[in-house]
């Protein structure tokens, strides 16, 4: 197999092999997983740092309750090289953790209004300690700066 830089589109019909770099954009189909290759540990209640979220995966040990505010959306908004439409997955792994992670959202955040409506689930910024202790966020940014945030999963 023959390795060639390509500019600009690039179609294949019998798929790539290697690693993706860069932005994707359009619709991604197909099988397979997503890895986090960098994670970010939070185990005491603190604000993120917009590098800590870009990383998609933060973990809690804590022994106590631990609250995780995001950072600005102009912060956030910078470190994802967000504009209007970006959308981004946070998870929080609290299955290490001995009390529960709550998620705030800082200045530029809001909640959905899916989040708003519904706080049992959209709205339920905690995450559980053990083995249920995963969730899955979903930040869509309405603006390079501002973001609304929903709990996904």
């Amino acid at each position: 197999m023959a390795s060639t830089t390509f500019s600009g589109p690039v179609t294949s019909t019998n798929g790539f092999i290697g690693d993706l770099t860069g932005n994707v954009t359009g619709n991604v189909a197909g099988s397979g997983s997503i890895t986090h290759a960098t994670t970010s540990a939070i185990n005491a209640t603190a604000t993120a740092t917009a590098a800590q979220v870009a990383t998609g995966f933060i973990t809690s040990t804590s022994a106590a309750p631990t609250t995780i505010t995001l950072p600005t959306g102009t912060l956030l908004g910078a470190a994802l090289s967000a504009a209007k439409g970006t959308i981004f997955d946070l998870y929080i792994d609290n299955t290490g953790g001995a009390s529960t992670v709550t998620v705030a959202v800082a200045v530029n955040g809001i909640l959905s209004t899916a989040a708003a409506d519904t706080p049992g689930s959209f709205g339920d910024l905690t995450v559980a300690s053990g083995v249920t202790g995963l969730a899955r966020f979903t930040i869509m940014f309405s603006s390079a700066t501002a973001y609304v945030f929903t709990r996904t999963a």
